[in-house]
């Protein structure tokens, strides 16, 4: 079915279409257009304030995404300010979170857990677990073992050797985790053992302690030092994996992420529910792209496999044309960029010349294509990620879809805008669009 997408009360039938599923995955098909941001928000507020969901699980670094997760839970010494917690994220591309539209549902987040948190006190609310803010990617090597180090060194000093040895094994390489992957390609040799062993000495400990001191904070600083070691483990192995080209170091990395999603999943409780935030290319079910022909699996397949399709929702996002925050080549300067119009023959073409041409659209399936709205064909779509040149967009930015399969609601927004990254200077002219109507 096809309904228009103008305002926000036009979210009713995406919620209908979720229903009671306990996975909901929203995609972008940019990682830097303020309209995926903000209707993804809205999707997310109404999912934790009406259907009662646990979790916001990003494809961002766990450690920078925890640092939002305690500021959200209102930690002791957690920040004074969303602002703030955002600003500090520094790894490239930090525009994917550290922006002014995730301000915005941060501080929309600690306020909701705040208010819960008081009807609690008040004995007005059951004691649920306050929700949480998490990061699914396995980047973060260094920033994991110093977290792990930390948690020892305060909690388990007696346990600290296993972790000392994995340090000690990366620091020839000076923090350089590229260095460290093109090395095991020559030399037959890697950390693989010694981030294992941390992991095993970090579960013994909590395992022999009996997790007397697991409880609130404790449980979940705990859970953080854990899937840190976790994190390091599978980010020895993607790059070392990475260097020898193919799909086995994207398939390492969606792996990583599931696992992290389920381990969330089984923090939470029994009545658990997660709302994830990445890219179309992870979300989207890849059986039914091109990315199969490759051998790449992603999150939202193995989340079909693993909860069954009746648990889970993948919700695209798509674009006809706007503008865009990404850089030119890998580690470069954020830019604003524009997003020419799409090219003949894509999705993001017919979506645009479909009835009410040139305005939003929100689909829901399988019932677009009973209706016979959507075909039930290939067709590419566009996908831009941290890189981006407009110029040879046509020649690498689609990917070939069969957009009844691949996800279960797509929302299209016509015309896009860029981004607003914290670290990219403001001025008069570059305030927010006004996308949606007043007092929504």
């Amino acid at each position: 079915m096809i309904n228009r997408l103008e305002q926000f009360s036009d979210l009713d039938h995406l919620l209908e279409r979720i229903g009671d599923a306990q996975y909901v995955l929203l995609g972008e098909a940019s990682h830097g257009t303020s309209e995926f941001y903000a209707w993804r928000a809205e999707i997310t507020k109404r999912l934790v304030a009406e259907k009662g969901f646990s979790f916001i699980a990003l494809e961002g670094d766990w450690p920078d995404c925890y640092r939002v997760n305690r500021y959200v839970k209102g930690m002791a010494g957690s920040g004074a300010t969303a602002y703030d917690v955002l600003y500090a994220f520094n790894r490239w591309p930090t525009w994917m979170w550290a922006n002014r539209e995730i301000v915005d549902l941060v501080e929309w987040l600690q306020s909701y857990n705040s208010k819960k948190a008081e009807k609690q006190r008040q004995g007005e609310e059951e004691n649920r677990n306050r929700v949480g803010f998490y990061g699914l990617d396995v980047y973060s090597l260094w920033e994991s073992l110093d977290a792990v180090m930390h948690y020892l060194q305060k909690n388990y000093p007696d346990a600290m050797k296993s972790a000392v040895e994995a340090y000690r094994c990366f620091e020839p390489y000076g923090r350089n985790v590229e260095e460290y992957a093109r090395a095991t390609a020559f030399i037959p040799e890697s950390c693989e053992d010694e981030v294992m062993n941390m992991l095993v000495e970090l579960r013994a400990k909590a395992a022999a302690d009996d997790k007397k001191n697991f409880k609130d904070d404790g449980r979940e600083a705990y859970f953080n030092a854990e899937q840190n070691a976790v994190v390091a483990k599978n980010a020895e192995l993607y790059y070392r994996t990475m260097v020898k080209g193919g799909a086995a170091s994207w398939n390492v990395r969606d792996h990583h992420m599931m696992n992290t999603l389920e381990r969330l999943m089984k923090f939470h409780g029994a009545e658990a529910k997660s709302i994830v935030w990445a890219h179309n290319t992870h979300i989207g079910d890849a059986r039914a792209t091109d990315m199969r022909q490759a051998k790449m699996v992603n999150l939202g397949q193995l989340a079909r496999e693993e909860a069954g399709r009746d648990a889970v929702v993948l919700v695209g996002f798509g674009t006809y044309k706007g503008s865009v925050i990404a850089a030119k080549d890998w580690g470069e300067p954020m830019e604003r960029m524009p997003v020419p119009d799409a090219v003949g023959g894509s999705w993001d073409s017919f979506l645009h010349n479909l009835a009410n041409k040139g305005r939003n659209k929100l689909l829901t399936f399988p019932d677009a294509v009973k209706e016979n709205e959507i075909p039930a064909e290939s067709k590419g779509q566009r996908a831009i990620g941290v890189v981006y040149n407009p110029a040879y967009e046509k020649y690498g930015n689609y990917v070939e879809t069969i957009m009844s399969a691949r996800y279960d609601a797509f929302l299209f927004i016509d015309d896009t805008h860029a981004l607003h990254p914290l670290h990219m200077p403001q001025s008069v002219d570059e305030e927010p669009p006004e996308t949606f109507p007043t007092g929504l």
